[in-house]
C-alpha cells in the first residue's frame, strides 16, 4: 500500500474526537472574541458621535442636594428637633414638592448648559432615588388617610396593631383667668369638648388612653400625653403634645366671656353655650351648640367629618372640604368654601347663605324655611330676598322665593316656584326647565328652546320648529322671565296662589343656654303638587 506524499512520520494519526471538539471551541471562540471587538469598536464610535455632537458628560447636581436635604432631615429626627411623626404628616401631604423641586434644579441646570460654549451632557443616578422617595410619598400619603380608621379600629377591638388599652383619668387642672381672655386648646389626638361656665376659673378634666404591652410603658404614654395649663396675662394655653401610641379626651369649662381657639387632631370636637365665639381647625367632626359670637371651622382632611351648628347668634365660616353639613337657627351670615361629597341641611337662617363647592355656586338672601344640597339635588323652599344658583349634573327645585331668581345649570333640570311677580332668569344646557307661576302674576316672558317643546298655561306666543321660541305678557306684565333650553323643554304653569311673605325670623335671646340633646331639625315641608310636562 502506498503512503500519501508529505505524511507525518509513522502515518495519519487516527481520529480524536476529544482533539476535533477542542479545535471547533476554539474557532467558536475567536469568532465570538472578533465579534466582541467589533461590538466594542462599534460602540466606541457611537460614544464618540454622541461626544462630538452632544459634549462631554458633566454630573448633575440634584443627587447630592437630594442626599444632603435627606441627611438634614434624618439630623433634625434624631437630634429630637423634629418629630418623626410630625415630620411623615407633612412629608405625606408635601412629598409632590421633592419632584417639583428636582424638576426646577434640573432645568436651572439645562439653562446653565445652554450658554457654555461647549454643549454637555448631565448625567446622575439621582432617578432612582426620586422613585424611592415617591413611594415613599404614596406610602406615607396612605398611612395618613388611615391613621382614622387604625385609631377607629383601637377603640372597637382594644389596642393599637393588637396591644391592651390602658386608660387613665388625670386630677382636675384649674386657674382663675382674666375677662375676655384668649383660650388656645391643642390636642393632637383626642376628643375635645368645651362648655362655658358661670365663673371665672378654667377647668381642664383629662381621660388618657395608652396602648402598651405593660403598666409601665403605658404610664410613659400617659406622661406623653398629659395635658398642660398655661396662663400668661389674657392668653391661655392647654395642650397635649401627643404620642402614637395614645390619645387624651379634654373635658374642658371656660369662662362665657372668654373666647375660644382649637386645634384638634383626628377626633370630634364639642363646644356649647360660648359668649365669645370660637375658632376650630380639625379632622374630625364637629358639634356646636348655643355659640355667641363669630363661630369659624377649618377642615384639614375631608374624610368622614360632618359639622353641625345650632341656636349660632353670630356669622358662621366655613372653609375646607367636609362630608355633611348641618346648620339650623344660624342668626348671621352663613359662608361656605369647599367640597361637600355628602348631604347639606340648613334652616331658618336670618342671614345671607353662601355656598361655593368646585360643582356649586349658591347665594341666598335669607333663609327662613330650609335648603337641601346632596349630589344628585338642590332644592331651597322658602327663601326672601335674591337666589342665584350656577351648578352642573344637579336638579335644582326652588319654590317659595320670595325675591329674584337666577339659575344656571347643564346635564339636569330646573323647576322654579316663585311666590310672587319676580324677576327669573333660568338657563340650562341640556336639561328641561319649569317655571310654575301663582295665577295673578304679572310678568313679561321670554324663552328659547332647541330641540324641545313648549308647554304653556297663559296662552303666549310659540313658534318656531326645531329652534322654538314663546314671548308675550302674563297680566300686565312687568318683571322679566328669560328661560333658555338646550335640548330640553320649557314648561310655563300655573300654580296655587301663595300667602303673603313670612315675617322676619326673631331674634333668638343674647344669651342662650346650651341644650342639653343634640339639634333638632324640623322636618322637610312638603312641596305642592307640580303639573307634569308634555
Amino acid at each position: 500500500m502506498s503512503t500519501p506524499p508529505n505524511s507525518p512520520p509513522g502515518g495519519v494519526p487516527p481520529y480524536d474526537p476529544k482533539t476535533q471538539w477542542r479545535v471547533y471551541r476554539e474557532q467558536q471562540r475567536a469568532a465570538w472574541r472578533a465579534q466582541r471587538d467589533a461590538w466594542r469598536a462599534q460602540r466606541h464610535a457611537w460614544k464618540a458621535g454622541c461626544a462630538s455632537a452632544y459634549g462631554p458628560r458633566v454630573p448633575s447636581m440634584v443627587g447630592p442636594l437630594i442626599l444632603i436635604g435627606i441627611g438634614i432631615v434624618a439630623l433634625l429626627v434624631l437630634s429630637g428637633h423634629i418629630r418623626a411623626s410630625a415630620f411623615w404628616d407633612w412629608y405625606a401631604r408635601w412629598w409632590p414638592l421633592l419632584l417639583i423641586g428636582a424638576g426646577l434644579a434640573l432645568l436651572g441646570e439645562w439653562t446653565l448648559d445652554m450658554k457654555r460654549p461647549t454643549p454637555v451632557r448631565r448625567t446622575g443616578s439621582f432617578v432612582g432615588l426620586l422613585i424611592l422617595l415617591a413611594i415613599l410619598g404614596f406610602g406615607a400619603s396612605g398611612w395618613h388617610h388611615m391613621s382614622p380608621w387604625l385609631w377607629q379600629w383601637n377603640g372597637d377591638n382594644g389596642g393599637f396593631f393588637g396591644m391592651p388599652e390602658h386608660d387613665n383619668d388625670m386630677q382636675v387642672l384649674n386657674a382663675a383667668i382674666p375677662a375676655g381672655a384668649t383660650v388656645d386648646i391643642e390636642n393632637p389626638h383626642g376628643d375635645i369638648s368645651v362648655t362655658a361656665g358661670d365663673g371665672p376659673d378654667i377647668q381642664v378634666q383629662a381621660h388618657e388612653e395608652a396602648f402598651a404591652d405593660s403598666d409601665s410603658e403605658a404610664r410613659k404614654i400617659w406622661n406623653a400625653v398629659a395635658p398642660h395649663l398655661t396662663v400668661s396675662g389674657t392668653a391661655v394655653l392647654v395642650k397635649s403634645d401627643g404620642n402614637d401610641k395614645g390619645k387624651v379626651n379634654l373635658t374642658l369649662t371656660v369662662p362665657k366671656t372668654a373666647k375660644v381657639t382649637v386645634n384638634s387632631g383626628w377626633d370630634d370636637v364639642v363646644a356649647a353655650g360660648l359668649g365669645a365665639g370660637i375658632d376650630v381647625t380639625a379632622r374630625g367632626n364637629i358639634q356646636l351648640n348655643s355659640i355667641t359670637g363669630p363661630v369659624v371651622a377649618h377642615f384639614t382632611n375631608g374624610r368622614h367629618d360632618e359639622f353641625s351648628a345650632h341656636d349660632i347668634q353670630g356669622d358662621l365660616t366655613l372653609q375646607g372640604d367636609v362630608n355633611d353639613i348641618t346648620l339650623s337657627e344660624i342668626h348671621g351670615t352663613v359662608m361656605q368654601n369647599g367640597d361637600i361629597p355628602g348631604d347639606v341641611h340648613m334652616e331658618t337662617i336670618s342671614g345671607p347663605v353662601h355656598l361655593h363647592t368646585s360643582v356649586t355656586t349658591l347665594d341666598v338672601a335669607q333663609l327662613p324655611g330650609d335648603l337641601t344640597l346632596d349630589s344628585d339635588d338642590l332644592r331651597v323652599t322658602e327663601a326672601e330676598g335674591s337666589v342665584h344658583v350656577t351648578t352642573h349634573a344637579k336638579d335644582v327645585d326652588l319654590s317659595q322665593v320670595y325675591g329674584d331668581s337666577t339659575v344656571e345649570d347643564r346635564d339636569g333640570r330646573i323647576s322654579v316656584e316663585p311666590a310672587g311677580s319676580y324677576n327669573i332668569e333660568a338657563r340650562n344646557d341640556k336639561g328641561d326647565v319649569e317655571i310654575t307661576l301663582p295665577p295673578n302674576t304679572n310678568a313679561t316672558v321670554d324663552g328659547h328652546t332647541r330641540n324641545g317643546d313648549i308647554v304653556d298655561d297663559y296662552g303666549l306666543t310659540v313658534s318656531g320648529d326645531e329652534e322654538k321660541t314663546v314671548s308675550g305678557k302674563i297680566g300686565s306684565g312687568g318683571p322679566t322671565i328669560q328661560l333658555t333650553s338646550d335640548n330640553g323643554d320649557l314648561g310655563i304653569k300655573k300654580g296655587p296662589p301663595f300667602p303673603p311673605a313670612p315675617p322676619a325670623v326673631p331674634e333668638a335671646p343674647a344669651t342662650p343656654k346650651a341644650p342639653a340633646n343634640a339639634p333638632h331639625l324640623r322636618s322637610q315641608k312638603a312641596l305642592p303638587a307640580q303639573p307634569e310636562s308634555q
